[in-house]
């Protein structure tokens, strides 16, 4: 039995410890925001924040995570200031990575609240987009860190 905070709420996962994270969210709690995308660890499709950290939840076993805490994109608040700036840039095509894409986004802001093209392409470079919109997510992030930096809060 693994003890784990997800979203700020306490559960205990009775599965197989070598179960990948990704799998209890989706399958075990009904947190499909989260998605599957290439199973490796490559595409970032299935990024989360274990910590405060941004992590891949496809190859992360729920065995190894006893005590901490786990933050989802349905754990963001109701609109977060990353999600409207990928809303007001159009990001969003397909949709595919966009969890992914906005957790990592979140992270980063956290660790640098102004970052340069160079700093945002460096840290969502794993994160993989099907439809080529990385110019706007560029956007979106530049928005975010501003709208962050202009309302004081942190990501």
């Amino acid at each position: 039995m693994v003890k784990i905070r997800i979203n700020g709420r306490a559960f205990d996962a009775d599965v197989d410890p070598e179960t990948p994270l990704l799998w209890v969210l989706r399958d075990h709690l009904g947190l499909t925001g989260t998605k599957f995308g290439c199973g490796i660890a490559q595409c970032g499709a299935c990024t989360v924040h274990i910590d405060g950290q941004a992590r891949r939840s496809c190859v992360m076993p729920i065995g190894e995570l006893d005590g901490a805490s786990v933050t989802t994109i349905e754990g963001l608040a109701a609109v977060h200031p990353v999600q409207a700036a990928w809303l007001a840039e159009n990001v969003p095509q397909c949709g595919y990575c966009q969890s992914g894409q906005i957790m990592s986004t979140v992270a980063l802001l956290r660790a640098n609240p102004a970052p340069t093209d160079d700093d945002i392409d460096s840290a969502l470079s794993a994160n993989l987009c099907r439809c080529g919109t990385y110019p706007r997510i560029r956007r979106a992030v530049h928005r975010a860190a501003e709208a962050l930096q202009r309302g004081g809060k942190k990501p």
